[in-house]
């Protein structure tokens, strides 16, 4: 997989302290996006499950999955990982560009609704953009949880 970084005990992907995972690569390009440079599939470094898993796991917060668009790596290896990191007890919050009809209408993408507990979805719109959402960039993206795919609070 390719990982922009790893970073630790981080508030602002997620409910309470987490390790953030950025992963490479978004064909998204959203205009005005904080993190252009996770664009490209070839930034980063290739690092294995295991060895996110050990940082992970020497972190022990919970996860989160932002990029780029970790949606990117569906099939190379991200739903195993997940599968590792709720075999610790941890939940997981993952960052789209896709939204969750998206998702739905693509049977590969689909399968992330089984791997991570919340996701944060939609395209980064600066025209509304909103500094005082928690966990968001703009008011078109969505908080939702993953397996019931429903909006989890309207205070988020």
């Amino acid at each position: 997989m390719r990982v922009l970084d790893i970073i630790e005990g981080t508030v602002v992907d997620g409910v309470g302290l987490r390790t953030s995972i950025y992963f490479a690569g978004c064909t998204h390009h959203c205009p005005g996006c904080h993190n252009p440079q996770s664009w490209n599939p070839d930034n980063g470094h290739e690092m294995s499950v295991d060895e996110i898993l050990e940082q992970v796991r020497e972190y022990g917060l919970n996860v989160t999955f932002s990029g780029g668009d970790p949606l990117m790596q569906i099939d190379n290896g991200l739903l195993h990982l997940a599968d590792r990191i709720h075999s610790l007890g941890l939940n997981i919050w993952c960052y789209t560009g896709y939204t969750i009809e998206e998702i739905e209408a693509n049977d590969s993408l689909r399968r992330i609704f089984d791997a991570v507990d919340v996701i944060v979805e939609g395209r980064y719109v600066s025209a509304l953009r909103d500094i005082h959402l928690p966990f968001r960039g703009s008011s078109n993206q969505r908080i939702v949880e993953s397996k019931t795919r429903k909006n989890i609070s309207p205070s988020f």
